[in-house]
Formats: C-alpha cells, sequence, structure tokens
C-alpha cells in the first residue's frame, strides 16, 4: 500500500489510533490494550470490549496489525488470550496519524488556540 492509499484511510478514529499506540511498545492481549488506551488517554478514549474486538478484527483483516502464535509465558498464561503485534504497515498508518494530528495542532498554536496549563 502506497502512502496515498494510507491516506486515504485517515483520519483515524481516537479509538483506533489509541490501540495503534498501545501496541507501539510490544505484545499485548485484549484487557491489557483496554487498560493502556485508558491510562494513556487519561479516560478520554473509552473502550467496550466489543468496540476493541470489532477494530482488532478489522486491522488484523487490514494487515495493521497482526496476531500472535506464541505466548509470553504459556505456564502462567491463560490460553484463551491472543496477543496482538504492531506490523510495519499499522506503525507506517499511526505515524501518519501523528504527522496530520501535530500539523493541526501547529496550526492551533499559531492561532493562539492552545490553552496553557490550568486555563
Amino acid at each position: 500500500m502506497t502512502n496515498p492509499d494510507l491516506q486515504k484511510r485517515l483520519p483515524l478514529s481516537p479509538a483506533a489510533f489509541s490501540i495503534l499506540l498501545a501496541l507501539k511498545d510490544g505484545d499485548k492481549h485484549g484487557y491489557t490494550i483496554l487498560r493502556e488506551v485508558a491510562q494513556q488517554s487519561d479516560g478520554a478514549v473509552k473502550l467496550l470490549p466489543g468496540t476493541l474486538y470489532n477494530l482488532l478484527k478489522r486491522m488484523l483483516e487490514d494487515g495493521w496489525i497482526v496476531e500472535l502464535d506464541e505466548r509470553p509465558d504459556p505456564a502462567l498464561d491463560d490460553e484463551r488470550r491472543r496477543y496482538y503485534r504492531l506490523s510495519a504497515l499499522g506503525e507506517k498508518v499511526a505515524g501518519l496519524e501523528a504527522e496530520r494530528l501535530a500539523s493541526l495542532v501547529r496550526a492551533a498554536q499559531k492561532r493562539g488556540m492552545l490553552l496553557a496549563d490550568g486555563e
């Protein structure tokens, strides 16, 4: 998929972008993704399990993430858990979305639209 093809997929929903960000620093299973999304967004992005797994399914189909066959430690893990990893394509999509958002923030800064902390 070329950059113009990827650009057509933007903007990402806050939930989709948050999932990709959560997977950037390592493999995770669904419940861990839910917790990390809530934490990294200070609770602003609220993912329900159904939404999470629908997005994960679509991201798997699009090649943005992969489901892992191996488990971190099978003896200490629930065999029903599915682990996910960010693919190179998913990292590219997340990077493009981050660039798009940064551009919007820069435009807001130029117009004095960002509030200082505590305002």
